[in-house]
């Protein structure tokens, strides 16, 4: 019978801020697997080093089905459901993935750019005409995205507190005052919610990805009404939530990072290469998600992963790899090479990806462009966000 090392608590600790745990960086130098326990589920192994990271993502001897179930390692308290896109392996995984993937291509995503930088120009003009300090999260970050994503979606931007209500919900940890009935009830409203507007689309269908999902009814291969509901169930969720806080995280990095917020000011045709940069560097997360496991004996870095045991791979960590990244904890914005897993790796890398980048290249640069004086109020008394998966600042006051 194997025997296995006692696990250790995971997450290893509170977050601090944007501070990645030195953990991470020690077991990436001794070059093995960490035994770990998270809150939920059962013991399993995790993955630090960038090398073992794209194994466990991309290889098919690795399973994220598999690894669903009561017994699934997890920080969350709710159990992922097995007809989710995130869950799912081959061949339901592609044929979903090929239901919405038209939505998310460069050339689509590149069409919203207009209408993004004018999102963004119009909420700069109202915060300017307010004063001169603003709660960047609430006047800005918050809406961004919840603008772009319900015009994508068709969704009412009138219900964004709605959307907002309900994704912080959902991204509550056992440390939060949410409970497990809390978490559940916001999931069935944030559902029944998108059951009716998918309703709506089916009357009246228009030019956004809900009226597309809908179409494939009329296919050889329909989606069905929940499997609809569960794709937007999850563009919603990451397209909003998500981007929202690696929007307010960027900031933050830029505004106490003043050298590399003045080369972006005067050096433009750097902003691409910045938010790679940024989506690199920025811990956005309280720890890893979304097991793998093992279909056969899989070994990695010196640790045999036995056949149905799991591997937890933290993309965090793998995006500090000096092995891959040089100097890999200094924000360096001129970074020829950038092979970040922020969008993880394989048949699950982010469709949203493109999306993401757009509005962070839009919503970054157009900042720092008409408000290129922009500074923290008081970085030292800044509220951070508990009892979430999610980390970064619920406010950031800012004065230019």
């Amino acid at each position: 019978m194997t025997t296995h090392p006692e696990p250790v608590a995971y997450p290893f600790s509170e977050p601090d801020r944007l501070v990645v745990h030195p953990r991470y960086g020690e077991l990436r130098d001794q070059g093995e697997l960490e035994r770990v326990q998270l809150p939920f589920g059962k013991p399993t192994w995790l993955a630090t080093r960038h090398e073992d990271v794209k194994i466990v993502l991309g290889d098919p001897r690795f399973s994220r089905e598999k690894a669903l179930g009561e017994d699934e390692p997890r920080i969350l308290s709710f159990t992922h459901r097995p007809d989710s896109i995130l869950t799912m392996d081959p061949p339901g995984h592609t044929r979903l993935r090929k239901a919405v993937a038209r939505a998310f291509t460069k050339r689509r995503i590149e069409t919203i750019r207009p209408r993004t930088q004018q999102i963004v120009d119009e909420l700069l003009d109202e915060m300017v005409a307010a004063g001169d300090t603003a709660d960047l999260v609430r006047q800005f970050a918050l809406a961004v995205p919840m603008m772009v994503i319900c015009e994508l979606l068709g969704g009412p931007y009138e219900d964004r507190h709605k959307f907002h209500h309900w994704s912080e919900i959902l991204a509550s940890t056992r440390s939060s005052k949410h409970t497990k009935e809390d978490i559940a009830q916001a999931d069935k409203e944030l559902r029944d919610y998108l059951a009716e507007l998918v309703d709506t689309k089916r009357a009246n269908p228009g030019d956004d990805l809900l009226s597309v999902l809908v179409e494939t009814e009329q296919t050889d291969d329909p989606l069905t009404p929940e499997e609809i509901v569960g794709l937007a169930w999850s563009v919603l969720l990451a397209g909003f939530e998500i981007t929202t806080n690696m929007l307010v995280n960027s900031v933050y990095l830029l505004l106490t990072n003043p050298d590399q917020r003045e080369q972006l000011v005067q050096e433009a045709g750097l902003l691409e290469k910045a938010v790679e940069e940024l989506l690199r560097f920025v811990p956005l997360t309280v720890g890893s998600f979304f097991p793998r496991m093992a279909l056969e004996d899989v070994e990695l870095s010196g640790t045999l992963v036995r056949k149905g045991e799991t591997v937890l791979p933290s993309t965090l960590a793998a995006n500090r790899d000096e092995a891959v990244f040089p100097n890999a904890d200094q924000l360096d914005f001129h970074r020829d090479s950038n092979a970040h897993l922020t969008f993880s790796y394989g048949i699950h890398h982010c469709l949203g990806a493109p999306l993401a980048r757009m509005e962070l290249q839009v919503a970054i640069g157009t900042l720092l462009r008409r408000l290129p004086g922009l500074r923290l109020v008081a970085e030292d008394e800044l509220p951070w966000r508990s009892g979430s998966i999610l980390r970064g600042p619920s406010s950031l006051l800012v004065t230019w």
